[in-house]
C-alpha cells in the first residue's frame, strides 16, 4: 500500500488530496495545525479509518516537524505533499510589515525545505520517491505581468528555487522533487470567482504526479501538465 504525507490537509486542496488518495487505497498521513478543530478532515478520516491518520503539525514549528518525523521514522513514504501555505498581500504603496513577510517565508518557503530534510529517509524507502510542493504561477518571474502581491510572489519564487536545489541534491537518493501550479482554485484562498474546483485541480495534479520520473525532477508543472516558465 502506497503512502502519502500531506500538509495542510484540513481544507481545500489538501483535504481533496487526502480524499482522493484514500479512496484509491493509499495510506494518508494527514497533517493539520489543529486536529480537534478540523471537522471536515476528521469526518473524512472516520470514512476511511484504515487509510487516514490525522497528525498535529504546524509547519512553521520546526520542533513539531522533527517530532512527527521521529514518530514516523520507520515508515516508508511514497509521496510528500508540501501543500500548507498562506497568502499575505502586499502592494507597492503598503507599509512593509516585516513580521508578516517573514512569517510568509517561514510557511511557504522554509517549511517545505525542512519537511524534505526530515522525511527524505522515509521517502527514499518508498516506491514512488516523490516530493511535490504546491507553488503558484504567481511565483513565476516570467509570468508576472500585473505586479503587486510582493510577499506571496516572492515566497513562492523562493520555494521554487528551494525545490530546484532539492531536485539536484536528492537525485542520488532517487528522489524526484517538483513544484506544481494548482490553477486558480475555488478554495478559501482562491475565492469564489476562481476557475476550477478542488476536485478538478487535484485530479489533474494527481495525473501529473502519477507520471513523474526522475527526469522530471526540478520542473515547474501546472495541474494540466503544461510547463510553467520560471
Amino acid at each position: 500500500m502506497k503512502a502519502a504525507l500531506i500538509t495542510g490537509a484540513n481544507r481545500g486542496i489538501g483535504l481533496e488530496f487526502s480524499r482522493q488518495y484514500a479512496a484509491d487505497g493509499w495510506r494518508v498521513f494527514a497533517c493539520t495545525r489543529h486536529p480537534q478543530k478540523s471537522d471536515a478532515l476528521n469526518t473524512l478520516a472516520a470514512e476511511f479509518p484504515q487509510q487516514i491518520t490525522v497528525h498535529a503539525l504546524d509547519v512553521g514549528d520546526h520542533a513539531q516537524i522533527e517530532q512527527l518525523a521521529q514518530s514516523l521514522t520507520n515508515e516508508s513514504i511514497d509521496l510528500l505533499l508540501n501543500n500548507a501555505g498562506i497568502y499575505t498581500s502586499c502592494h507597492k504603496d503598503d507599509n512593509i510589515d516585516q513580521e508578516a513577510w517573514m512569517h510568509s517565508f517561514l510557511i511557504n518557503t522554509i517549511a517545505p525545505l525542512k519537511m524534505a530534510q526530515m522525511f527524505s529517509p522515509q521517502i527514499a524507502r518508498g516506491s514512488q520517491k516523490s516530493i511535490v510542493t504546491i507553488s503558484s504561477k504567481m511565483g513565476s518571474i516570467a509570468d508576472n505581468s500585473s505586479g503587486g502581491s510582493y510577499i506571496y510572489r516572492s515566497s513562492k519564487a523562493a520555494v521554487n528555487m528551494v525545490v530546484k536545489s532539492l531536485a539536484i541534491d536528492l537525485k542520488t537518493a532517487g528522489i524526484t522533487a517538483v513544484v506544481l501550479h494548482p490553477g486558480w482554485v475555488k478554495t478559501d484562498m482562491g475565492g469564489p470567482n476562481a476557475l476550477i474546483s478542488t476536485a478538478q485541480s487535484v485530479s489533474g495534479m494527481r495525473n501529473v504526479i502519477d507520471h513523474l520520473t526522475l527526469a522530471d525532477s526540478g520542473k515547474f508543472i501546472a495541474y494540466d501538465g503544461k510547463m510553467i516558465p520560471w
